[in-house]
């Protein structure tokens, strides 16, 4: 029987024993198999069908990560990007014999690994509150020395992050993303279970070789970034 409009979630391997499947969106969630791979799908769902309603976009895509998250406490899976459907099973089923040497390539190597978010703000040097006491002399020399620490504490501070982007990309590999925004750095690692109490060991000791930046680490994670 063909299946409309199939709104996919993620794809895992195909298990021995049963998943606890989320509630979905609007209705049941289910699984279609082929290939040793499962595709998590709703029924009659699709992004097209709420786009004008800016309150039901923003409640399915909650729903999207919520399903996602819920699944990803259950075994390993490949998140899809919100908004994922197919026309019919068919259509699914094709997909997924098509890539699935790819799928579970991937399913392969995110196995048993969460996604962190390090997020780095670099701190600012605020400028001393101007004297009432002392003349114009004092006030200008104060205002350079101030600005020599600025400098050399900005210095200090790009060094801080190079060392500690090369640390990191040495340590993870393939398995870290950079990325620059602005003056935020956000760094993605993927970290393997058994490696999560070295990873928070490792992280408190980037805080402290980074005094002139403030660290901000985000929950465990499916792979987004990685797949």
């Amino acid at each position: 029987m063909e299946s409309l409009n199939l709104y996919t979630y993620a794809f895992c391997q195909t298990l021995n024993i049963p998943l606890n499947l989320p509630k979905g969106h609007a209705g049941q969630l289910f699984l279609i198999n082929s290939s040793g791979i499962s595709a998590v799908v709703e029924q009659g769902l699709s992004l097209e069908s709420v786009q004008n309603n800016d309150e039901q976009v923003i409640k399915m895509v909650l729903d999207h990560d919520r399903i996602i998250r819920e699944l990803f406490q259950q075994t390993t899976v490949l998140p899809l990007r919100f908004g994922t459907s197919f026309a019919s099973s068919d259509t699914l089923l094709n997909h997924i014999q098509f890539h699935a040497e790819e799928y579970r390539k991937t399913l392969d190597k995110i196995q048993g690994k969460t996604e962190y978010n390090l997020k780095l703000v670099p701190r600012t040097v605020k400028e001393p509150v101007r004297s009432t006491v002392g003349g114009g002399r004092d006030y200008f020399l104060a205002k350079k020395q101030y600005f020599e620490y600025q400098k050399t504490f900005m210095i200090s501070q790009t060094d801080e992050k190079s060392s500690l982007i090369n640390l990191i990309t040495e340590i993870y590999q393939s398995s870290v993303i950079v990325q620059n925004k602005g003056e935020e750095i956000k760094i993605y690692i993927l970290v393997s279970d058994q490696d999560k109490p070295l990873f928070l060991e490792q992280f408190l000791s980037w805080q402290e070789a980074c005094p002139s930046w403030d660290f901000f680490l985000g929950e465990g994670l499916p792979p987004y970034h990685f797949v």
